[in-house]
């Protein structure tokens, strides 16, 4: 397996994603071997794989911290998010994916739809044959009916152009700040930590989670699409309306009515548009701020944590992961 860079500078970490990938591969078994050779692809195909690393980092409080346990738990959390991200496409009608063709566009919707399913059932078997209570089940159910609740509330407010802040920031805490606060809650409760140092993991991966989300929505204002492996301003064509948009729409709203009427008709010229008002507003700005301000409500949280040297890894990490090329 082929990690990514970002973990040469941490070993230990490394060699426990390595094996993560392995369990995942093993665990991987479909008749139509294309379909899953295209999933084994995926799931190596240059993703950071944060999340896992995130849930082994917090098994290590705990005074019955597995190995073998905590891995298998990572796996988990990768299946599921890289199930959602293969609905994702699905929705989007996204043709890459980290520069590489995605499952619904090389194999069709259905096909993709199955893919994706396959991946959570997988995900939930690892749970079953590994978690040290059925307590797991309910965490984990839990906390995939609140990313499926942020996944349909982006739908609904779909080419909303009096879309709120509010509204944004609990629409990506259900999209992606959940599987972030599922993965540190996990990984602690795995580790046989109490429920009030449980809770404190999940609210350090939910503030990473909102900070990582609204990141991710500044770059697709600001990289290119051979920067960021995927297109940029897909999001807009599709009524998807993210923090530097909606700032930038506080701001003066009346310039982007007719350009985002065009809804699915919007032209690349009409995103270039939208990008450019949205810079001169102070739009990707102000999002940077606000993603801040998560930043800094997950690094007090870090420092509660006992002192060890998993501690200073994470510190490290999440100051790394957070503090990405705008």
């Amino acid at each position: 397996m082929k990690l990514h860079p970002i973990w040469k500078a941490y070993p230990q970490i490394a060699a426990e994603l390595e094996q993560v990938g392995l369990l995942i591969d093993r665990s991987i078994r479909l008749r139509n071997k294309e379909i899953e050779a295209v999933l084994k692809d995926m799931l190596h195909s240059g993703g950071k794989m944060v999340r896992p690393a995130y849930t082994l980092l917090f098994s290590t409080f705990g005074p019955d911290h597995e190995p073998e346990r905590a891995q298998a738990l990572a796996a988990s959390v990768e299946l599921l998010h890289t199930a959602t991200l293969i609905h994702d496409d699905i929705i989007d009608d996204s043709p890459q994916r980290r520069g590489k063709t995605t499952v619904q566009a090389r194999y069709g919707k259905d096909a993709a739809v199955y893919a994706g399913d396959y991946l959570f059932t997988v995900s939930f078997r690892l749970v079953a044959r590994y978690a040290r209570s059925t307590d797991q089940f309910e965490i984990n159910t839990r906390g995939m009916e609140r990313i499926l609740m942020g996944e349909l509330d982006q739908m609904n407010l779909r080419y909303k152009q009096d879309m709120t802040i509010r509204q944004y920031l609990t629409q990506i805490s259900g999209k992606t700040a959940q599987l972030f606060a599922l993965a540190c809650y996990a990984g602690m409760l795995e580790g046989g930590s109490p429920e009030k140092k449980a809770r404190n993991a999940y609210y350090i991966g939910s503030h990473i989670g909102m900070a990582f989300q609204i990141l991710d929505d500044i770059l697709d204002y600001t990289q290119t699409a051979d920067g960021l492996g995927k297109p940029v301003l897909e999001d807009v064509k599709q009524g998807v309306y993210t923090a530097p948009l909606l700032f930038a729409m506080q701001k003066d709203a009346d310039s982007f009515i007719t350009l985002l009427s065009k809804r699915e008709q919007m032209t690349d010229e009409d995103t270039r548009k939208v990008q450019q008002l949205v810079v001169a507003l102070g739009g990707v700005e102000k999002a940077q701020h606000l993603a801040e301000k998560y930043t800094e409500k997950a690094m007090r949280r870090i420092n509660r944590l006992p002192d060890k040297s998993e501690k200073e890894t994470l510190r490290k990490l999440t100051l790394q992961l957070l503090n990405r090329n705008l």
